[in-house]
């Protein structure tokens, strides 16, 4: 099986030497990289087996965790949950590189045919935050913990209330 640089950008960001052993959330991006790499397959019956054992991992590590990371999601490598639990992730958004989610993050859309969100790099998403609609997120962004983002963050900005308010470095 070839090396997986995505994934092994992610577990770079995880300090422990055993991360499966001591951090939960790692399960879950484990998950969301197995399925990326199935959807690479070609078609034929290991795709369809091996894409049948992703459903099941993901509901099991889904419900352990409550972390939900759709396979169609696009995440850069880097990706690095902390404090895991209650993170959803809607399956049409984009993440960039080295970001950070804390848990409580919600990233989706405001409505039932709206865009979902797109994150930038190296981007640090508080607890409890929410980044609802087609709204951009830029590179090196703060998100303070508890806020509710629902409109562009430029990039090096922080944003930070309810509803969030851009604040500049």
């Amino acid at each position: 099986m070839r090396k997986d640089p995505f994934w092994d950008a992610d577990l770079a960001r995880y300090a422990t030497k055993r991360p499966f052993l001591k951090e939960q959330s790692i399960w879950a991006i484990w998950i969301y990289r197995f399925g990326r790499r199935v959807d690479y397959r070609k078609n034929g019956v290991i795709k369809k087996l091996q894409t049948e054992v992703y459903w099941v991992l993901f509901r099991i590590v889904e419900t352990l965790t409550t972390i939900s990371i759709p396979k169609s999601a696009l995440i850069g490598p880097g990706l690095r949950i902390w404090h895991f639990g209650g993170i959803f992730i809607h399956s049409n958004t984009i993440i960039g590189s080295n970001c950070t989610l804390r848990q409580g993050v919600t990233i989706g859309n405001r409505g039932e045919d709206q865009l979902a969100p797109v994150i930038g790099d190296n981007v640090d998403i508080g607890a409890y935050a929410q980044i609802l609609g087609d709204i951009r997120i830029g590179n090196n962004c703060k998100i303070g913990a508890m806020s509710v983002v629902l409109q562009n963050v430029p990039d090096n900005a922080t944003a930070v209330g309810i509803p969030a308010k851009i604040l500049f470095k």
